[in-house]
């Protein structure tokens, strides 16, 4: 016990002495970050004539925290035409897919309209189209109840709320 008591005070001795505390690494105290909290959900409508689908959604955040940027996956039920005149922000990542991002949604707010028309292949009678965050900023969403959603809508021009 005298042994490791005495090498507990040399020790001690040692980090004391300016020659060590000009080497020794800083001692860093390091709290896990916590990532901010929001909510995102999306609504808006949809109706489609002749193979052409409109959409116009506005993403929102329940809070609450801001975030800076989202993106929200749009995924068609039956492949898309292949020429299609999107939007600023939206991109085309698979035969059925296009990404959008969201702009800035402040906590208790809304983003900025997404407003755009596909054309799908063919003229299909009905098609669903799925909605859902696939990144949210950075943030933690802990209710997916709202901004993950399928709309089916029918070839009749009739207007289709989400």
């Amino acid at each position: 016990m005298r042994i490791l008591c005495g090498l507990g005070a040399a020790a001690l001795a040692a980090l004391a002495s300016p020659a060590a505390t000009a080497t020794a690494a800083p001692v860093v105290d390091v709290a896990p970050a916590v990532a901010p909290e929001a909510d995102l959900a999306y609504h808006g409508h949809l109706s489609m004539t002749g193979g052409r689908v409109d959409l116009r959604m506005t993403p929102q955040n329940h809070g609450p925290s801001g975030i800076a940027e989202a993106t929200v996956r749009l995924r068609w039920s039956v492949p898309l035409a292949d020429e299609q005149g999107l939007p600023a922000g939206c991109a085309r990542t698979e035969v059925r897919t296009v990404m959008c991002r969201t702009g800035a949604l402040p906590a208790d707010g809304w983003g900025e309209t997404i407003t755009m028309a596909v054309r799908l292949r063919g003229a299909p009678s009905e098609v669903t189209l799925g909605i859902d965050t696939v990144w949210g900023g950075g943030a933690v969403d802990r209710n997916h109840h709202n901004d993950r959603q399928e709309v089916l809508v029918l070839d009749t021009g009739d207007t289709y709320v989400f």
